[in-house]
């Protein structure tokens, strides 16, 4: 038996302890040494009345697109899943072994109130196997926390986050919102929906995401969706802007531990729509801002308006070939690269939003809906629970751009 030193995490000091000899403890984030080319799935439904679905329909309409995956990551994301918690902040773990569990528990309990915690459920299902020790926690921010650290309740969440994440080896935490979370790891969507017993959910909005990774095949928590707080990102193609993106983040506090453009993209929106206030209309606008030639032939006020956006979120314009879906507590947002180099279809059916890489994975659970089409290059998809499902006005108050 050896001491493990006492460590520091989050201003916090934990207390050593006895663990085995057994060699260095192998990184929770090693990738594959290649990277392997392809493309991803994604689908997203949102009901803007507020009724619930069960997970099970997104794992059906990800089931349909099983080919653009290549079983290194599949997941999903559930809006309105926890009726019984939904001012609780659901921080959704992954463990490599239980002294991460047992560093994270110790933080969570200093920084947070836990009025409950329990292994996350799941299945036994062929094709899934190594999963780190799952577990969630519904925790509350305490009054005289936000007092002590001049932080609001959000900041104060982001903060433990990325105390965890960047901080405490061998924990990673996939979501941590409020009657949200996210359900990934290693394998076929449709696997990932019966591991974590999705049928069992249900929620207002569901996302998901096929992957077949071009840089960093491979671990359960570079699976997507990536979250912050209320926000869900999944994405498929390429942010060719990261490094920049990246720098220009972690100018505004936001640690980047992932190494995935996907982490980017969440904080990006995190930072224009939570800290900056921007309505999504417009945050859309500045990631997928048109080009400049084409900026110079627009009308006087359309001309002035997207200069002085790209002049601000000049670094946080997204460049390369990409599709993503936003989970959002309050609807749901799809956006396409300025060039549309990777597919998106949308649906209406009544009051359900849908979206999806293929027509197909609609289809699947909405045979007739009475509209679809292909979204334009840049071009928002925008669903929204309306003020009474939501139980509040809605967070982000539309503007007309044209």
């Amino acid at each position: 038996m050896i001491d493990r030193p006492a460590r520091k995490y989050g201003g916090l000091t934990l207390p050593g302890t006895k663990i085995p000899d057994v060699g260095p403890r192998p990184s929770y984030t090693v990738e594959a040494e290649e990277g392997i080319l392809g493309n991803c799935g994604l689908m997203g439904v949102c009901d803007e009345a507020g009724e619930r679905m069960s997970g099970e329909l997104a794992v059906r309409s990800m089931a349909s697109m099983h080919d653009r995956g290549n079983g290194l990551g599949g997941g999903f994301a559930g809006y309105g899943i926890y009726p019984d918690h939904p001012e609780h902040y659901a921080f959704h773990m992954m463990y490599a072994d239980e002294d991460a569990r047992q560093d994270t528990e110790f933080y969570l309990a200093r920084h947070f109130t836990i009025d409950h915690e329990e292994p996350i459920p799941t299945r036994a299902v062929r094709g899934i196997q190594d999963e780190p020790l799952l577990h969630r926690y519904f925790c509350r921010v305490e009054a005289e926390r936000l007092q002590e650290t001049q932080l609001s309740e959000a900041d104060y969440v982001v903060h433990a986050f990325m105390d965890i994440n960047s901080g405490i080896d061998g924990a990673f935490v996939a979501s941590a919102g409020r009657n949200m979370g996210a359900f990934k790891g290693v394998g076929f969507p449709e696997e990932i929906g019966e591991f974590y017993r999705l049928d069992e959910y249900a929620g207002w909005t569901w996302t998901g995401h096929g992957r077949f990774p071009t840089n960093t095949p491979g671990w359960w928590g570079g699976a997507h969706p990536f979250c912050l707080l209320d926000y869900s990102i999944v994405h498929n193609g390429e942010i060719s802007s990261y490094g920049i993106n990246k720098r220009y983040l972690e100018s505004h506090g936001y640690q980047l531990t992932l190494r995935t453009d996907t982490e980017v993209v969440t904080y990006l929106f995190d930072l224009m729509l939570r800290r900056h206030e921007l309505p999504v209309e417009v945050a859309c606008r500045a990631l997928a801002a048109p080009f400049w030639k084409d900026i110079d032939l627009m009308p006087a006020d359309d001309k002035e308006f997207y200069t002085a956006l790209r002049t601000v979120y000049g670094p946080g314009l997204l460049n390369g070939p990409f599709a993503v879906v936003l989970g959002m507590a309050d609807g749901m947002v799809a956006l396409n690269d300025r060039i549309k180099l990777r597919p998106l279809v949308a649906a209406r059916d009544g009051n359900r939003v849908y979206v999806a890489s293929e027509e197909s994975a609609i289809r699947e659970i909405c045979p007739k809906p009475e509209k679809s089409w292909m979204p334009r290059a840049g071009e928002p998809v925008i669903a929204r629970l309306n003020a009474a499902a939501f139980g509040a006005a809605p967070q982000s108050v539309p503007v007309e751009v044209n």
